[in-house]
C-alpha cells in the first residue's frame, strides 16, 4: 500500500491540511486506498523556510490515530516523519495544502515548500500545495483538497520520479486549466513599521508587498489568469553560467585568494 507523509507550516488544525486529509480518505488507485500519516508543527510557522530546530529538544504528541503534532519547524517534522514516527520511509511528501500562494521567490523563505525541500533532501519524492486567498473573502479549502488528491493519485498512477520536487499553487476561483510555467521573480516592496515598544525601546513589523514581474510564462502570470501553476523545482541551487563564465567574476575572485 502506498504512504504519504502529510504535513504543512500552517499548523497541524489548519483547514489546508485537515480539508486534505479527508480527500485522500475517498482517493483510491489502483492498487487501493491511500495510506498517509500526518506529522505537521503544532504552531503555525509561516516564512520559516528550511530552517531546523538543533539548540533544543523536540517533542512529538499524537493528536489522534495517525496524526502526530512537533513543537517546531515543517522541515523538524519532515525529519521526525522519515527517521522516527513512520514505520517505514514514505513513498511521497506531501506538504500543504498552503493558505496563500507561494510563487516565484516565495519559495525561498516559504515553510511549506521548505519542508518539500527537505524530503526531496531526504530522497523523498516531495509535492507543495498551495491555495490563493482574498482578503475578506471565504477561500475553498475543499475544492482545492479535491484538485489535491487528484493530483496525488494521478501521481501514484502514473508513478513518482526518485527526484521529482513539484510546486503547485491553484488560483482563487474554479481553475480555467493548468499551466506548467517557471519560477517568476516575485519580489516584496518591503515596509518597516516602527513602534514604541510597550516594555520600552522599539519594535517592527515587516509588512512587505509582492510586486510579481509581468512575464507570462512564469508561474505568478498562471495563477494570476486563473490558472492552476505547476512548477517543477531543483535542490540544486549552483549558478552554472557563472561556472562556466570565464570572463565573469569568479577568475578574478579566485586569483585574488590564490
Amino acid at each position: 500500500m502506498t504512504r504519504l507523509l502529510l504535513t504543512n507550516d500552517d499548523g497541524v488544525g489548519a483547514a489546508g491540511l485537515t480539508c486534505l486529509a479527508a480527500a485522500l480518505d475517498d482517493a483510491v488507485t489502483s492498487r487501493g486506498p491511500i495510506e498517509y500519516r500526518v506529522v505537521a508543527p503544532l504552531h503555525e510557522q509561516s516564512g520559516c523556510g528550511q530552517a531546523l530546530t538543533l539548540f533544543r529538544p523536540l517533542r512529538a504528541r499524537s493528536v489522534r490515530d495517525g496524526w502526530f503534532s512537533v513543537d517546531g519547524t515543517p522541515s523538524d517534522c519532515v525529519n521526525l516523519g522519515v527517521h522516527a514516527l513512520l514505520d517505514r520511509r514514505p513513498d511521497l511528501l506531501v506538504s500543504g495544502i498552503n493558505h496563500g500562494v507561494n510563487l516565484g521567490d516565495d519559495v525561498t523563505h516559504s515553510g511549506t515548500v521548505g519542508a518539500a525541500l527537505e524530503g526531496r533532501m531526504l530522497g523523498v519524492p516531495s509535492v507543495a500545495f498551495s491555495q490563493e486567498y482574498r482578503k475578506g473573502r471565504p477561500t475553498d479549502m475543499e475544492r482545492a483538497a479535491d484538485l489535491a488528491a487528484r493530483a496525488i493519485v494521478a501521481l501514484l498512477e502514473q508513478g513518482i520520479p526518485d527526484r521529482m520536487l513539484l510546486n503547485v499553487n491553484f488560483p482563487f476561483d474554479p481553475p480555467r486549466g493548468v499551466r506548467i510555467a517557471r519560477l517568476g521573480r516575485r519580489p516584496y516592496r518591503n515596509a518597516v513599521v516602527e513602534q514604541d515598544d510597550p516594555r520600552g525601546g522599539l519594535m517592527y513589523w515587516l509588512v512587505g508587498k509582492p510586486e510579481p514581474e509581468r512575464l507570462e510564462d512564469t508561474d505568478a502570470a498562471a495563477v494570476r489568469d486563473g490558472y492552476v501553476a505547476i512548477t517543477p523545482l531543483s535542490a540544486d541551487l549552483t549558478d552554472r553560467d557563472a561556472l562556466v563564465d570565464g570572463d565573469g567574476v569568479l577568475p578574478g575572485l579566485a586569483g585574488a585568494l590564490r
